[in-house]
């Protein structure tokens, strides 16, 4: 090498050197690590699995894809209208090639997808437009990663979303409907839905305790329950769990998707789905048994306890309880409910005389937010015998607190629906003192009590006399006041001073010493000086109306009492309308109040329906009134047809009465509408004196028709030849629109007809030839 290349400095080591010198170091370990197997294995590498992605990340271009579609379905479900095409073609046709395509585009890739944040809700989207095979095929493709995906973020809401549409299929799979593919038979067996819920319940049941802490994973594992035992947890099941598999904020969630449904159109999802109330399979059953037992093997009873403080873990627990009562299996000892109850039913067991102590534990689930849902599951569902103890160890002592607690009075309205007489006595004597803060704040218990008393049929005038305590009823006029004061849940002096209130400060003007800003807002009125109805006051006057007669007369004349400006301002509001309906369709009100009621709305009838909830309102009534009540209903809208004709609610209850009709031909109106009422239907019931009219007053009434069907027979026109020929051939016992059948002994439908043609064949060719050809031309020359 020249000089002028060559550099000053010492010598460095040469690096292949070193990397022969590590190798040769480490040489020995892995010869170790070759002696351990054969020596063609080569030992696989580990990679790091990323939990947000544990199934690899989706492409960029089948992202890109798959959100098109998405849009697509959404718009689809926001906005459904049946393609314009051809009678022939099927209008959904080519929304179905489309779901198809997106189908085989993304088979293959289902993992991915579910786990990915911006197509997992495309995939729940899908799921509602799916057909019962490509559910079967979907899970299928999914089968063996479930417990993987349950945990996952994203993912859990796809196998919820799958949970929940498979009920459909489900119920047509238990009636032996099944969908039929060609050419499936070199593919293999697909599994039925109904088997591969039942593999899924027994790949997740090994991790059973750690899924129910696990915020992703609860819910669907309590959507697996609603799916094995509908019958607990339908929403018209008397037992049915508080826990919703849903809470409010993934509820709202939910909501800014958009409408979930399929986009093939309402009647397919009305055919798709009703699964059935009344249970699953019967193999559903079995492993929610299985489950039960699980928990109670792999759990303490300290574990078991500690489930009920944890938000995501209590729900749970609250349907494994229903479905452990459901099966007959919670009045054992060792069972949840035991452990929960700290061993009352152990010891009830072991000493059914023995007087518990009152637990620590179950106090402070009483006052718990979150436990005290688990404890209204226990009271309600626990045996006969275990209640029996728990009223007078927890309840008893302390009602008074207990009602008055923020979170504790709605496990003692929960605990009052199951009080036999003696404990309502003792409630009624305990509370009479705190009835009226009670009314002011926890106006549940004061519900609960009013409709154990009804359900009993005992103690019904002392429950009223409390109410009447509780808002201050003493005199007849505080009577005919109770109504309002019951709906806006104030005393008689309370309300007394509110509407005076009211009377010299109008709503609406604002203080003299408000200052004007520009983004204040009004001043809002106060609960305190508010004497509008509320929806707590309503349901209390509704539990009233439940009560036999006479204790329920409290509200009857209270209502009958009201003037006919306020009665129309009751039916016109959105709570206090539901009283009104609950006294024309209760089964305890006595027919002279129904009758009563009518004849109060009669004069503002037109009022009262000319309204968004005053039109329902003037539907019930039309509804339970009789024959001679619906003329007189009729009538008073007689005067004001035209403007309820074009009203944007009244309209649609006016058309079907037909009024018109009621003024050109009463008879034929009354003939249309003398049809039962729906109370008609109902049991008869002794007859009541003041509602049957006295002999003479019926001879007036009739009398007064029969004026009234001359007078019109004078007005009305006699008809020309053919109209001779029909009513000779029909009579007039035919009312036109009448859907009804014939009358015995008349003519049926398809002879009159065959007559009706014959008469008028007869009268066309008995006519003049020439009679229409000259009177035309005796009109021209006219002209």
């Amino acid at each position: 090498m020249p000089k002028e290349l060559r550099k000053r400095g010492k010598r460095k080591k040469a690096v292949n050197e070193e990397h022969a010198h590590i190798a040769q170091d480490q040489e020995p370990e892995v010869e170790e690590e070759q002696q351990s197997g054969p020596s063609w294995i080569v030992p696989r590498a580990e990679k790091e699995v990323n939990p947000e992605a544990p199934f690899g990340y989706v492409d960029a271009e089948v992202k890109a894809y798959f959100r098109t579609v998405d849009d697509q379905l959404k718009e689809w479900q926001e906005n459904w209208e049946p393609a314009e095409t051809d009678e022939d073609v099927d209008p959904n046709e080519n929304r179905r090639m489309f779901l198809m395509a997106a189908l085989q585009e993304i088979s293959g890739k289902e993992r991915e997808l579910a786990t990915d944040p911006d197509c997992a809700g495309g995939l729940e989207r899908m799921a509602y437009s799916m057909d019962d095979f490509v559910r079967r095929v979907f899970m299928d493709s999914l089968t063996g990663s479930y417990e993987q995906l349950i945990r996952h973020r994203f993912a859990s809401h796809v196998v919820q979303t799958l949970l929940t549409v498979a009920a459909d299929t489900i119920a047509r799979e238990s009636r032996g409907v099944l969908p039929k593919v060609d050419g499936a038979e070199d593919r293999g067996q697909l599994r039925t839905l109904t088997q591969q819920i039942l593999d899924f319940s027994e790949e997740i049941l090994p991790s059973l305790p750690a899924l129910i802490m696990d915020p992703f994973a609860s819910h669907v594992v309590r959507e697996l329950f609603v799916l094995l035992c509908p019958q607990l947890f339908h929403a018209d099941a008397p037992h049915k769990s508080q826990a919703f598999v849903r809470s409010r904020k993934s509820a709202a969630w939910k909501a800014k998707q958009g409408p979930l449904r399929s986009i093939f159109g309402k009647d397919a999802d009305t055919e798709k789905g009703k699964a059935s109330a009344n249970g699953g399979a019967p193999a559903f059953r079995v492993v929610a048994q299985r489950y039960v037992l699980a928990l109670r093997e792999r759990m303490g009873a300290n574990e078991v306890r500690s489930l009920a403080a944890n938000k995501v873990a209590c729900p749970v627990l609250q349907m494994l309880l229903e479905i452990e009562a459901d099966q007959g299996l919670s009045d054992e000892p060792g069972s949840l409910m035991d452990h929960v109850l700290v061993g009352l039913i152990t010891t009830y067991h072991n000493d059914p005389s023995a007087t518990p102590e009152a637990s620590d534990y179950l106090s402070t689930l009483l006052r718990d937010p979150t436990s005290s849902h688990l404890l209204e599951t226990l009271v309600s569902r626990c045996p006969e015998h275990i209640f029996s103890m728990l009223w007078p160890t927890y309840f008893e002592r302390n009602l008074k607190k207990l009602a008055m607690h923020p979170v504790a009075n709605f496990v003692v309205a929960k605990a009052l629906e199951r009080a036999n007489t003696d404990n309502l006595s003792f409630v009624l004597n305990e509370l009479r003192e705190s009835l009226g803060k009670i009314r002011q704040t926890r106006v549940g218990v004061l519900r609960a009590l009013i409709e154990r008393a009804a359900n009993l049929n005992s103690l019904e005038a002392e429950v009223c006399e409390a109410v009447c305590f509780a808002f201050e009823v003493e005199s007849e006029e505080d009577r005919k006041m109770f109504i309002h004061c019951a709906l806006s849940l104030k005393g008689i002096s309370e309300y007394t001073a509110a509407l005076k209130a009211k009377t010299v400060a109008p709503p609406g003007s604002e203080p003299p010493e408000a200052s004007p800003k520009k983004h204040s807002r009004k001043p809002r009125e106060t609960a305190a000086d508010s004497v509008e109805p509320t929806t707590p006051g309503a349901l209390l006057a509704q539990s009233l109306l439940r009560l036999s007669a006479p204790h329920n007369t409290l509200v009857l004349d209270s209502i009958e009492a009201l003037p006919s400006d306020e009665l129309v301002a009751l039916t016109h509001h959105p709570a206090a309308s539901r009283v009104i309906d609950a006294l024309l369709e209760g089964a305890q009100t006595p027919p002279r109040a129904r009758r009563a009621l009518l004849r109060a709305l009669e004069a503002r009838f037109a009022d009262v329906v000319d309204d968004r909830v005053g039109a329902r309102v003037g539907e019930r009534c039309w509804a339970i009134a009789d024959a001679y009540f619906k003329e007189k209903l009729a009538r008073a809208l007689l005067p004001h047809a035209a403007r309820l004709a074009a009203a944007p609610h009244a309209r649609f209850f006016v058309r079907g009465l037909a009024l018109p009709l009621l003024q050109r031909r009463p008879e034929e109106w009354r003939r249309l509408h003398a049809t039962p009422s729906v109370l008609a239907a109902a049991p008869a019931k002794r007859a009541d004196p003041a509602e049957v009219p006295p002999p003479a007053e019926t001879e007036k009434k009739e009398k007064k028709r029969k004026t009234e069907t001359e007078r019109d027979g004078k007005k009305r026109k006699r008809g020309d030849e053919i109209d001779a020929l029909f009513d000779g051939a029909l009579g007039r016992k035919v009312a036109r629109g009448a859907l009804a059948p014939a009358p015995r002994g008349g003519v049926p439908v398809e002879e009159a007809e065959v007559e009706v043609e014959r008469v008028v064949v007869a009268a066309i060719q008995a006519a003049p030839k020439g009679a229409g050809a000259s009177e035309g031309k005796r009109k021209k020359t006219k002209r």
